[in-house]
């Protein structure tokens, strides 16, 4: 069985363990995957606040913004029509406010499940943790369901937020040289819509930066971009990250998931006083925009009763 234990994050956690490995799970607070720790190394976005209660209508900014959470049925706050009528939907979805259920749990695995209030919809998520020749492996199994009565439209990502220092770099297939911009922080690389080059985009205020090298907190930049749709052989991106002394590979399956978010956060968020955000957030999405207002051909729905699958694997490698 899975550990289970009050821990230092303040919440009744669920652990699993690899070797050095460690995952922790909180269940209550939106099934957060709120630590993935590599002996002294931790490899997600520490809480910039005390963990705490959730309402239906904060904003994400107004948490902890830290750790691994899923959004569903939207990343950005929204409203939907429905054959049920108007469906408003919260910053980053509901699942981070809600506490997830457990389905099944191991030494090296664990299983929760989410119920959204905005529309009828379910999310199963099923974490396994291996060891490997050269590092470690988590295996996440995802089932989206239609529990009500009437069609619901949905989209996901995986809202993963990596720790990231000075130095660390991201790497995309070679065939992915330009990114959709969702939005920019002070409008540097452009408006929401804009095509931006990959790694080196034009700044409006001329010069060009590289996306995919990290920069100091004190630089103040945040920046949200998209690739794809992504073709099957593009179905993965890594972080490098030499003082930590790790390789992470996030892969996806292209034909399920063809989107990829990344969020480049370097001291440029949250808008609020108080510790910013140091990270790459590598986001396997469904659609190429924040909002499921937003329509397109990546648009999705589920009628009552169908569900939708896909998977994720995170690599860890020690370098």
């Amino acid at each position: 069985m899975a550990e289970s234990s009050t821990s230092k994050f303040g919440e009744e956690s669920v652990l699993i363990q690899a070797g050095s490995c460690l995952v922790t799970f909180l269940p209550r607070l939106g099934g957060k995957i709120a630590s993935i720790r590599v002996g002294d190394h931790e490899l997600l976005q520490v809480p910039l606040a005390p963990y705490g209660p959730r309402t239906r209508t904060m904003r994400f900014e107004e948490g902890d913004a830290s750790g691994w959470d899923e959004c569903l049925p939207s990343v950005a706050d929204c409203s939907v029509e429905t054959a049920a009528g108007q469906a408003a939907v919260p910053d980053h979805g509901d699942l981070w406010r809600v506490e997830w259920k457990p389905v099944a749990t191991s030494a090296t695995s664990v299983s929760l499940r989410g119920e959204c209030f905005s529309l009828p919809l379910a999310l199963e998520r099923a974490v396994t943790l291996t060891e490997t020749d050269k590092g470690w492996k988590l295996s996440v199994d995802y089932k989206v369901t239609n529990t009500g009565s009437f069609t619901a439209p949905w989209s996901w990502c995986a809202h993963t937020s990596y720790a990231s220092e000075a130095g660390d770099r991201v790497t995309l297939p070679e065939s992915v040289t330009t990114l959709l911009l969702e939005g920019s922080g002070g409008g540097r690389l452009g408006k929401g819509g804009d095509k931006v080059n990959w790694p080196v985009a034009k700044l409006v205020n001329g010069g060009t930066t590289d996306l995919s090298v990290a920069l100091g907190p004190e630089t103040g930049i945040g920046d949200k971009l998209f690739a794809g749709p992504l073709a099957a052989a593009e179905n993965w991106c890594v972080l490098e990250r030499p003082k930590a002394g790790v390789r992470i590979k996030v892969s996806f399956d292209a034909a399920a998931t063809p989107y990829l978010g990344i969020w480049i956060c370097h001291g440029g968020w949250p808008d609020r006083p108080g510790t910013k955000q140091a990270c790459f957030a590598l986001e396997p999405s469904t659609a190429p925009v924040d909002s499921l207002a937003k329509t397109g051909p990546w648009s999705l729905e589920l009628a009552p009763g169908q569900s939708y699958s896909w998977p994720m694997i995170v690599e860890i490698e020690s370098i």
